[in-house]
């Protein structure tokens, strides 16, 4: 397949917008890409700003559930969990791939091309595994395919309840293959993937999965991509320091784990010392979420400065926007540091698409962006609305991480094919009454 587009605008990296950009796409990557170059005839016009398609590196599917139904509460990330844990237990592969396949439609309407899936839900709730121990997983894939997204199937290795526990608790059951060497050969049956789909290893937490399990994980990596949760909450750094006398990110150091490999989900609360660790591996900042749990502000002004690679995730689904994931990490350091202008709209536009593309194995050979060779993966803002009235196109950047939402996104291409036209997901008609019927199917809390 072969399609040329031009773009009214289009963002390539800097702080403004470059005019009048002409790309032609074929067998799903950009295959060139003119700048100043006028229509021709046969192009495929797009009004707005073209930029890459966003990246979402963390996300649990089956959390759009709990959306509205958990916020009004008090407590914090552990009394969550348990309202979290009991839609977890009511899904089987059905009425999760039908859940996931909504979820996912709402992130292509928000300009969402790519999806990295921490994946934990593998098993019955009653036990034992499916005739497919993959089942759970395949479910996934196929909701991205039917939505129109590519999908990085993180899964999942849950094993402990904690450092000081040898099992899970019985909510977590079916998220455990037992031992880690079962969890290794389950996710091995996955292969690299597929078309539109790939597959990388995400060992939960320091917490399920101990610091031996871990350096298994370094041994039998095999090219493949790592993500877990790093210093989300305080109480999991000190009962790590009791258990071994390191940090979390202490830990993934002595188990040989760091490496542009790694992405650290949260990294909220890290010492200086894992701010110094991780320049050398990716952060995936959830801000949304990170406030909505009262989880706390991470460093990400020192940990880009220290090198780190910057990704964004809606991780719990509480808002399914990463213009607001991408303000947010700015905005939250200004409330925690009393000082503006600590990220660059470029930078933070960057962690939104290309950042998040690298950290889930997509981006590492120039795989991400409007260029040559990049993944057909792309999106159009519109101007057309009153958050984007008066845009400058010399502040492109800051026009788009600092007014647009996702609702200004008007069309969505994965691999090159439209998904999202005018605002209209091409392959789920309707997605919010679906998805209403999807979260209604798995129960309320």
């Amino acid at each position: 397949m072969s399609a040329t587009f031009h773009a009214e605008w289009a963002w390539r990296g800097g702080e403004g917008v470059v005019a009048d950009v002409r790309f032609t796409v074929r067998d799903g990557r950009i295959a060139d890409v003119t700048e100043g170059a006028p229509a021709q005839p046969g192009d495929e016009p797009i009004r707005g700003v073209v930029l890459p398609g966003l990246v979402n590196a963390h996300s649990h599917a089956f959390h759009r559930a709990l959306r509205g139904r958990t916020h009004a509460g008090t407590g914090d990330f552990w009394t969550w969990r348990e309202q979290m844990y009991g839609v977890a237990n009511r899904l089987d592969p059905d009425s999760y791939r039908e859940l996931a396949t909504c979820t996912f439609a709402e992130m292509a309407l928000a300009g969402i091309t790519g999806v990295g899936e921490f994946h934990y839900v593998h098993h019955p709730a009653g036990g034992g595994r499916y005739a497919d121990p993959n089942e759970m997983g395949r479910s996934i894939v196929a909701a991205g395919a039917a939505a129109g997204v590519r999908i990085a199937l993180l899964d999942v290795a849950y094993l402990h309840a904690s450092l000081s526990s040898p099992d899970p608790l019985p909510e977590q059951r079916r998220f455990s293959d037992g031992t880690i060497d079962a969890w290794l050969e389950r996710v091995d049956l996955l292969g690299a993937g597929g078309d539109g789909w790939t597959v990388g290893l995400a060992p939960h937490s320091v917490r399920a999965v101990h610091p031996a399990e871990l350096t298994q994980v370094a041994r039998h990596r095999g090219g493949r991509v790592v993500h877990l949760h790093v210093s989300e909450q305080p109480a999991e750094n000190e009962a790590c320091l009791a258990a071994t006398g390191l940090t979390p990110t202490g830990v993934l150091a002595e188990a040989g784990l760091l490496g542009r490999h790694l992405t650290a989900v949260h990294a909220t609360h890290v010492t200086a010392a894992d701010v110094a660790l991780l320049g050398g591996c990716g952060v995936c900042m959830c801000p949304t979420t990170e406030r909505d749990l009262a989880d706390g502000i991470g460093p990400a002004r020192d940990m880009a400065a220290a090198g780190t690679v910057l990704s964004l995730g809606s991780d719990s689904h509480a808002t399914i926007d990463l213009f607001e994931e991408a303000r947010a990490v700015e905005h939250d350091e200004r409330l925690a540091t009393g000082r503006r202008g600590l990220h660059r709209p470029a930078d933070l536009l960057a962690a939104a698409t290309v950042g998040g593309a690298a950290s889930l194995g997509w981006g590492r050979s120039g795989d991400a962006g409007i260029r040559e060779g990049a993944l057909a993966d792309f999106i159009a803002v519109s101007l057309d609305g009153v958050r984007m009235a008066g845009f400058d196109p010399a502040h492109g950047a800051a026009f788009l991480v600092h007014a647009a939402a996702a609702g200004d996104v008007r069309d969505t291409w994965m691999d090159g094919r439209c998904v999202v036209r005018d605002g209209r997901h091409l392959a789920v008609p309707d997605v919010a009454a679906r998805l209403g019927s999807a979260i209604r199917a798995v129960g309320t809390l």
